[in-house]
């Protein structure tokens, strides 16, 4: 008889601090169980915006690479389509850069994403436009909401006065899978320039786009 008692009460200590383990994993890992696919815009023989010899591709790729450590960070699955200076296109492309946005919406799908985001850097004739925003293509209907709650933490983080828009673009406008373009501020401005190539604020931005991914995946 005692032998059993001891016994139950083994079962439930065990299945208390499995639970207990959970709640707190849970708590400490908000993203677990999590895919996010990063695609860092541009790359290769495609430098993306230009302004003397600064290259959005090479900003791109510092955002996108800070970001994965956060997420990780999280407990999410990140897959990175690409870790270094190269474009996705074939030689055997009649057009290279609708080829190297194809691979890229692939390579998503591929991941079974719960959502991407992608990082660009943005560029205007008026020099004064600046700030981080947020774009997104009504396709899925979760996008919209991704896009106001990354917004939400551009503005209370970085100070940006942007409001999300919506996007037209190839890449955005043929994917069903959740997920946002994020231009992360504009290289034709002098203040959003210099702020954009410090680590610091490269950091700055990835965790505010971390913390609206948590937010929403949290809501």
């Amino acid at each position: 008889m005692y032998m059993k008692k001891l016994k139950l009460l083994i079962i439930i200590i065990s299945i208390f601090i499995f639970l207990s383990l959970n709640i707190v994993f849970g708590k400490t890992l908000p993203l677990k169980n999590k895919v996010i696919t990063i695609d860092a815009g541009h790359g290769g023989r495609d430098p993306g915006a230009t302004y003397n010899d600064i290259f959005e591709k090479n900003i791109n790729l510092e955002i996108s690479l800070k970001l994965e450590k956060e997420l990780l960070k999280q407990g999410a699955t990140v897959f990175m389509i690409r870790r270094s200076d190269i474009d996705l296109s074939s030689i055997y492309d009649s057009k290279k850069k609708r080829g190297d946005l194809y691979r890229r919406l692939q390579l998503i799908k591929k991941n079974k994403s719960d959502m991407y985001i992608s990082i660009h850097i943005n560029w205007y004739k008026n020099s004064n436009y600046k700030g981080a925003e947020v774009l997104y293509n009504p396709i899925n209907s979760n996008n919209k909401t991704i896009a106001k709650i990354i917004m939400e933490e551009f503005q209370t983080n970085l100070n940006s006065n942007r409001t999300i828009n919506t996007t037209d673009l190839y890449m955005y406008k043929n994917t069903t899978i959740p997920g946002v373009l994020v231009e992360c501020g504009y290289l034709s401005n002098y203040e959003d320039r210099n702020k954009l190539l410090t680590s610091n604020y490269q950091q700055k931005i990835a965790s505010s786009i971390t913390k609206g991914i948590i937010r929403y995946f949290m809501k």
